[in-house]
């Protein structure tokens, strides 16, 4: 095994600059040693970095690869996958739809999902920090991580509501089953009394706000009517809070030692939701209508494909699906051991992610298929997508069966699993990110989680209030939608292009033993830094001023909506700037600096700066 011994300097001329991984015993090396202007480091499994005159500094492993694994499942498999995934595969063409779905998979979702993997493995830093390949683009770290921050303060609140829904479910009464309840309305409507005249006026079924589940979701839960629009937000519910405060309670808890902790929690909400997902399966199908949903679900419509809508639709699921640019992967990755297969871990993980979301779609659309025979409508009455499928349309088809208390306790579990793991891999690419970055942070991680936490808690308190819902949409589309397109276009080329794909590739080499093929050589450097050129001038374009319902936002809140878009993407020119003046040197120099990673910085002095040649640029 290598010596976990810091070489002195006086010793320099007589080291190797490089340990061929293959003399020793693969298993006990994490990383090679290098040579630095300051100094050697040499480590085995758990040392990241030796500051010069310090002791080697430990970092945490997972306990088992299974936690790995589990976490990066359990982070990319969300909400999103049970009630976005099934309804635009349903509006797209069925089963055409898999078409550009798994096109986009291949040339773009798994390649980028690699690409984190592999950097934040071999470097095995968080977001900001594994910028040591190239400083200058550590603006690019500090954006993501300010951006799942943001994400932070509304996909709580959403796990909130479903843990309101999961109390609420313990008794025999479904609450929102009837409209016997205080926060009815005079106009609300048993679903049983709907007759044909009502459902044929233009408006869908999934869109009626007057029958019992639409109303306890906006009245019952929201208490929506008590607000008239963003600007008349009013105070927090008190139920509300309390559930926001179990959920960050929970998240705290289950980080606050670090992946030793978080890795064991996974192990119950990353497989909970395929236990529950299954058996509503099971009970799905057994529904009357059942199969006409599916069929619905599963319809080829090969026509569809000829509408540039549809590939949009199949492009930003994909990427959002996966769940790359936040952070989360290069902080999870950070943790693996350094021979870790990350490549076999990048198909396996992506590949159940994409499996999960057709799969999913199978159990939603049996229920529609039943509520669709239920009202005597067509499928695309019912058929909807977001928290209206989650939180109206199913709980409603849910308190229809027999034994419906059973039922949507075992849904609104599900739910609460699927948001739970995902929001801990937002806080942990916060935590991991920033406490890399300042050293005095990483000691007290305990007191910097509990501050995290606190304050997604206070920000979240706004989407709790009356008209929180719309503080929750401006969030939903600002937060992460042209930012982290923005940031992990910026990733893609600071990786491909000025830390090289060639080298990136051979990191991968002295990790797993074998160089990435030329396919996704030319994906990193090519095919995925144009699909999200792609979608980012797409976003743009089809930028629409936001709306809720029939409400529209003033202008003013889509300024404010972009403003916190830009707050985030403006990190990365800040940033460089200030590291170009920061640095010294003549401006070339000072450029150099900026470009080269920070291991080879006398490689500046002595003039040979790869990035000047080129066949840096050429290389694939």
């Amino acid at each position: 095994m290598m010596s976990k011994q810091v070489v002195p300097d006086h010793k320099l001329a007589s080291v190797a600059p490089m340990i061929n991984c293959n003399d020793v015993e693969r298993k006990d090396v994490e990383l090679v040693l290098v040579k630095k202007r300051n100094g050697l480091q040499c480590a085995n499994s758990t040392i990241v970095n030796s500051p010069a005159g310090g002791e080697p500094e430990r970092r945490e492993t997972w306990g088992k690869k299974v936690d790995f694994l589990l976490s990066v499942v359990g982070f990319a498999v969300d909400l999103a996958n049970v009630w976005r995934f099934p309804f635009l595969c349903y509006k797209n063409g069925g089963g055409a739809f898999l078409i550009p779905y798994l096109l986009f998979l291949l040339i773009a979702g798994m390649p980028l999902f690699y690409m984190e993997l592999a950097l934040g493995q071999f470097n095995r830093e968080g977001a900001a920090t594994v910028w040591k390949i190239c400083p200058i683009f550590k603006g690019v770290g500090y954006a993501v991580i300010l951006i799942a921050l943001y994400v932070g303060f509304y996909y709580n609140v959403i796990i909130a509501w479903s843990l309101f829904y999961l109390f609420s479910s313990f008794t025999s009464d479904l609450p929102w089953a009837h409209c016997n309840n205080y926060w009815n309305s005079k106009n609300c409507t048993d679903p049983k009394l709907f007759n044909t005249s009502l459902l044929g006026n233009g408006t869908k079924y999934s869109k009626y706000k007057i029958t019992p589940a639409a109303e306890y979701y906006e009245r019952g839960v929201l208490n929506l009517h008590e607000s008239a629009g963003i600007h008349n937000l009013g105070l927090p519910r008190w139920q509300l809070i309390l559930c926001l405060l179990v959920v960050i309670i929970i998240l705290y808890f289950s980080l606050w030692k670090g992946v030793k902790t978080s890795g064991k929690v996974v192990w119950i909400t990353a497989t909970m939701p395929y236990m529950v997902l299954f058996v509503l399966l099971i009970r799905g199908i057994t529904l009357p209508g059942a199969m006409n949903g599916i069929k619905a679900y599963l319809s080829i419509d090969f026509e569809r494909l000829k509408e540039a809508q549809v590939w949009i639709d199949a492009a930003t699921q994909i990427f959002y699906s996966l769940g790359a640019g936040f952070g989360v992967i290069i902080a999870f990755a950070s943790y693996n051991k350094f021979d870790n297969n990350c490549y076999r871990d990048a198909i396996f993980t992506s590949s159940i992610n994409c499996v999960t979301s057709f799969f999913s779609g199978f159990a939603i659309f049996s229920v529609l298929g039943y509520m669709a025979f239920k009202h005597g409508v067509d499928i695309s009455e019912v058929a909807t997508d977001g928290p209206g499928l989650v939180f109206v349309i199913y709980p409603e088809a849910i308190s229809t069966l027999p034994g419906s208390t059973f039922w949507a306790i075992m849904f609104f579990i599900m739910l609460l699993t699927l948001g739970i793991d995902s929001a801990m891999g937002g806080m942990e690419a916060v935590v991991t990110g920033i406490t890399d970055d300042f050293k005095i942070l990483k000691k007290h991680r305990k007191l910097f989680t509990l501050v995290t936490a606190g304050g997604t808690f206070l920000v979240a308190l706004l989407c709790i209030t009356n008209g929180g819902i719309y503080v929750f949409t401006l969030l939903d589309q600002f937060a992460a939608g042209t930012a982290i397109l923005f940031g992990v276009l910026i990733e893609a080329i600071g990786v491909s292009w000025f830390y090289g794909v060639d080298r990136f590739s051979e990191d991968i080499k002295q990790m797993t033993g074998f160089k990435p093929g030329l396919y996704w050589r030319l994906c990193w450097k090519f095919v995925s830094p144009a699909f999200l050129l792609f979608v980012i001038i797409v976003s743009i374009v089809k930028f629409k001023p936001l709306t809720y319902d029939e409400y529209v936002f003033p202008n003013w809140a889509n300024l404010v909506g972009w403003g916190i878009a830009v707050s985030s993407m403006s990190l990365v020119p800040i940033y460089a700037i200030y590291k170009l003046l920061t640095v010294r040197g003549t401006l070339k120099e000072r450029i150099a600096y900026c470009i080269t990673p920070e291991n080879e910085h006398y490689l500046v002095e002595q003039g040979k700066v790869q990035q000047f040649k080129l066949e840096h640029w050429l290389a694939i």
